[in-house]
């Protein structure tokens, strides 16, 4: 039963032509059998297997909301989430302190939606009293808090099999020690460290007997000590999406080759990290074309898409998502009427009805030369303001299905709305005189 408090957030992020953060099985229509796949590999992930897929599909297909249900699902099943979305700004995907940082400070869970690090973490620290004191340790003594910090530095080499920096249980030591002592801002400091942060004073740094920042090269060991305390916190493992991969195809040559190379990287090592679940989502440009993973062998070799005979297996690296179609899209706005939280829901139901649901299908997708797969975002925004409207003036007539060129957008188009009600392609990236040569290495980890 989704709760009124989440019906309320739904129609306020697709108002603004964003998919929401919760809700969204309660509208999820054709994408089953998708879903069950990435519930194949929340299965792996939890049985302790480092895993890794691909969300495939053109603009509007749904890949961002694919990437959001499956979060909710993961998180559903107890695991830690972070959301990530690609910029060539502050995430270049060949920085992975960058990738670091961003995963970190958006870490998340079913009870602290973002920034869940410190909350993490004290629940570790609880388990490891608690595992103490059911060893016989008495937790008035006065080298109780000793005792925690030795088992902290033993759990966290157990855990990672010493593969964790040094630093990074030192850390954890002392924010066990300040928060004991009451110091909850040096701690907090500390934890903003951990998280990847570059301002933390170096008179806090040295009280804590720490150097220097976490750079691109130790990252991904600070990582896997970050997926260790998770587990041990007791959650069932750790699931990343990076969304928008194909914000890479953008970048000049030299980083987009060190961002695929990335990627390669991360995909090699991911069975050392052992509950941890990868979601990409990117356009097939992305996939398919020299300019992205096409054009680094080693990385299409292993993820390339197959198709036999028409044929797609959900079980490949590459996972498809399909356009919508007219009655996909129908049947979506079908569920929001039924979800819709203003007024009184029979007018809405009775007004808004089935028919009316298609023909503003039709209107929206007269703009864009009748292709319903890129319509979705300015759709659902026609049709909440339609819902909108009905609710606040029961006894209007409903206005009548408009045709382009006379309907505008509900929102400013994208440069990928704009060219599909051109008729051109939605992508298209200038060449460069360096297109064909070699990538460069990204750091190795």
């Amino acid at each position: 039963m989704i709760s009124q408090r989440d019906r309320e957030h739904i129609f306020e992020r697709l108002r603004s032509g964003v998919v929401p953060e919760r809700g969204l099985e309660a509208f999820a229509v054709g994408i089953e059998r998708q879903r069950g796949e990435i519930g194949r590999q929340l299965d792996r992930a939890a049985d302790g297997e480092g895993v890794f897929k691909f969300l495939r599909g053109g603009y509007g297909c749904g890949k961002t909301f694919m990437a959001r249900l499956a979060l909710l699902d993961a998180q559903a099943r107890n695991f830690a989430t972070s959301f990530v979305v690609v910029s060539d700004n502050d995430l270049r995907f060949h920085k992975f302190d960058e990738v670091y940082r961003k995963v970190v400070q958006e870490l998340g869970t079913g009870t602290c939606p973002r920034g869940a690090l410190s909350d993490i973490i004290d629940r570790w620290i609880a388990r490891v009293e608690a595992a103490l004191i059911d060893g016989g340790a008495d937790a008035e003594a006065a080298d109780f808090d000793d005792q925690v910090a030795r088992r902290i530095d033993e759990d966290i080499t157990s855990m990672t099999g010493g593969t964790a920096p040094e630093d990074f249980s030192r850390v954890l030591r002392e924010v066990f020690r300040l928060k004991q002592a009451g110091k909850l801002r040096e701690a907090g400091s500390l934890l903003s460290w951990l998280s990847g942060s570059e301002n933390v004073s170096a008179s806090e740094k040295k009280a804590a007997g720490i150097k220097g920042d976490i750079t691109s090269t130790d990252a991904m060991a600070y990582l896997q000590g970050i997926l260790a305390v998770v587990r041990a916190a007791g959650y069932k493992g750790l699931v990343i999406v990076i969304d928008e991969a194909e914000t890479i195809l953008r970048m000049r040559s030299e980083s987009r080759g060190k961002s695929l190379n990335g990627i390669r990287q991360i995909i090699d090592a991911a069975d050392r990290f052992r509950g941890l679940l990868w979601i990409f989502t990117g356009t097939p440009d992305f996939f398919d074309t020299r300019r992205g993973v096409a054009g680094l062998q080693p990385l299409h070799d292993r993820i390339h898409f197959l198709c036999q005979d028409g044929v797609v297996t959900l079980r490949q690296p590459q996972l498809e998502l399909k356009p919508f179609d007219r009655d996909r899209l129908k049947d979506v706005g079908l569920r929001l009427r039924q979800l819709y939280p203003q007024g009184d829901p029979n007018i809405v139901a009775q007004r808004v009805t089935p028919e009316r649901i298609a023909r503003l299908v039709d209107e929206v997708t007269a703009g864009f030369r009748g292709d319903v797969g890129v319509v979705p975002r300015q759709f659902l925004r026609r049709l909440v303001n339609l819902f909108d409207t009905v609710a606040e003036n029961p006894e209007l007539p409903l206005p009548e299905p408009q045709t382009a060129p006379a309907i505008a957008p509900a929102l400013a188009m994208t440069q990928e709305e704009e060219r599909a009600a051109q008729g051109r392609k939605p992508y298209t990236y200038e060449p460069e005189a360096d297109d064909d040569q070699g990538y460069t290495a990204a750091v190795e980890f």
